[in-house]
């Protein structure tokens, strides 16, 4: 009885969307094997599809169990989150310049991701136990200190992109809590002064970055060109595409090898599947975020509302930063597509993210298992 009842309430528009957003990525992570001498083989396709059934595992997994038990395990989960990402600082071997990844042997494991719903679970905790407190300003500063930790850490690797995930996470859930809106504009317009400070304290490539933006073609050949060829790439498509095994701006490397299946995967279905392949991926991660907030506005309680309102805020930056900065309104991020790019850890992730979604949304009904 309770397996019909959790299959009759499951989500299964969501999960056919997302479902459907995974299998475009794996056909494009495909398609970037063809180059123009050669076939460089299918090792990423297999990867990402044992991902893929890690990730549904998962997500089985997290819609079974009742999203509110997470709740009770908070604190484990932060110190356990903060831990992995010390671990990467310790023990993590540059890559690119970057430390980001725990080589696992079979994967490389990348904390920053499990950190995002870690944080989502705990703000949804904090602001849960102190709902009719949040009016005291000290509780806008309670909450955003549980970010600074990780955040310190996230940006340590350096990961700008995961940082401000993090911060629009907890930007999303204060703006749906009661804490005043006086106190959100104040805290807004403090981030705004401090700003200069926080850009002269970049990476000098994360500040290439940032002026790239505003002028991208000022140094189209070294630190502009992968925001100016991106941008060709996603234009070349035209409105069929040019097929699977097509493309010069990909087979011939104009947009990097390295992350045309990773970062630039957005401009790779452009130019593969033109704007007909591109619309279809809008519409599919228009329908994800409509039911995730469809699931937020039905759920039975607070920690509720706050776990899917986090988890949309994650989605949708996620795909807004990566869209956008293959299409060049947008500054060039390491921040991956959900469930299109390349990736264990992002795609598990994100289907652990629908799990918890098709939590809430099975257990809508007070006596949903009862009976």
């Amino acid at each position: 009885m309770r397996d019909k009842r959790f299959w009759r309430n499951f989500d299964w528009v969501l999960f056919g969307a997302a479902f459907l957003l995974t299998a475009i990525g794996i056909l494009v992570i495909y398609s970037t094997s063809f180059k123009a001498a050669s076939f460089t083989g299918t090792s990423d396709v297999w990867h990402q599809l044992i991902f893929l059934v890690a990730g549904l595992g998962t997500m089985i997994m997290a819609a079974r169990i009742d999203y509110r038990l997470w709740a009770r395990y908070t604190p484990w989960l932060y110190a356990m989150a903060i831990a992995s990402l010390l671990s990467v600082q310790l023990f993590a071997h540059s890559i690119l310049g970057a430390k980001r990844w725990i080589d696992l042997g079979f994967f490389q494991f990348q904390p920053s991701e499990i950190t995002k719903l870690v944080i989502i679970l705990v703000l949804a905790r904090f602001f849960t136990a102190n709902y009719d407190k949040l009016h005291h300003p000290k509780y806008l500063a309670l909450s955003f200190a549980y970010l600074l930790v990780p955040v310190a850490f996230v940006m340590k690797q350096p990961d700008l992109g995961t940082a401000l995930v993090l911060i629009v996470i907890w930007f999303a859930m204060v703006l749906v809590s009661p804490i005043r809106k006086l106190y959100i504009s104040m805290m807004v317009g403090v981030g705004l002064a401090l700003l200069p400070f926080i850009i002269s304290h970049l990476k000098p490539f994360q500040r290439a970055r940032l002026i790239n933006f505003t002028n991208p073609t000022a140094d189209p050949l070294s630190t502009g060109y992968n925001a100016v060829q991106s941008t060709i790439t996603v234009g070349s498509g035209q409105l069929f595409g040019r097929g699977l095994a097509a493309g010069s701006q990909t087979q011939l490397n104009f947009l990097p090898s390295l992350a045309q299946h990773t970062d630039f995967i957005f401009a790779v279905l452009a130019e593969k599947m033109g704007f007909i392949g591109g619309a279809l991926l809008l519409i599919l991660f228009g329908i994800v975020f409509l039911r995730g907030l469809i699931i937020a506005g039905r759920s039975q309680d607070r920690f509720g509302l706050f776990v899917a309102t986090g988890i949309i805020a994650m989605l949708g930056f996620h795909f807004f930063i990566n869209v956008g900065m293959n299409m060049g309104i947008a500054p060039v991020t390491g921040i991956p597509l959900p469930f299109v790019s390349y990736g264990g850890t992002s795609l598990i992730v994100a289907f652990a993210a629908i799990g918890l979604l098709q939590s809430i949304a099975v257990r809508r009904q007070k006596l949903q298992f009862e009976g």
